[in-house]
């Protein structure tokens, strides 16, 4: 009886295995190469690459900023704009702690503002 309960438990876990590896394998973002830097044990940024063709190509570019406690407070997203070679900024999320609740807030670039402006929809609290 263990034996075969044993036996189940393998082809179980055989099965989500290849499963897991048949949709990693037709994952689009699978060419993503992500160079991430550290300061102190903490993630300050994340450089994404794209494979084109062989070739590595800037994508996406992640800054991290944290507070005293080491918790996250800012996270900005740049885009790569292969037209004029520039990163372009892209969104912004706040983080703000108060008690058990965090407060996240989402910012959208506004290109002709210049800044970044609030999504209110998008503002969430959520209780660690």
């Amino acid at each position: 009886m263990k034996a075969l309960n044993f036996i189940r438990s393998l082809i179980v876990v055989a099965c989500v295995f290849v499963a897991n590896l048949t949709v990693s394998a037709n994952n689009p973002e699978a060419g993503l190469i992500y160079n991430t830097e550290e300061v102190n044990g903490v993630k300050v940024s994340e450089t994404v690459y794209k494979m084109n063709e062989g070739i590595l190509t800037n994508y996406e570019k992640y800054s991290y900023k944290y507070n005293d406690n080491k918790q996250v407070v800012e996270n900005t997203l740049q885009k790569w704009d292969a037209f004029d070679n520039q990163w372009h900024n892209h969104m912004r999320i706040k983080y703000s702690y108060a008690g058990n609740n965090v407060t996240i807030e989402y910012y959208k670039w506004n290109k002709s503002k210049k800044d970044y402006i609030l999504v209110p929809d998008m503002t969430v609290t959520v209780q660690q």
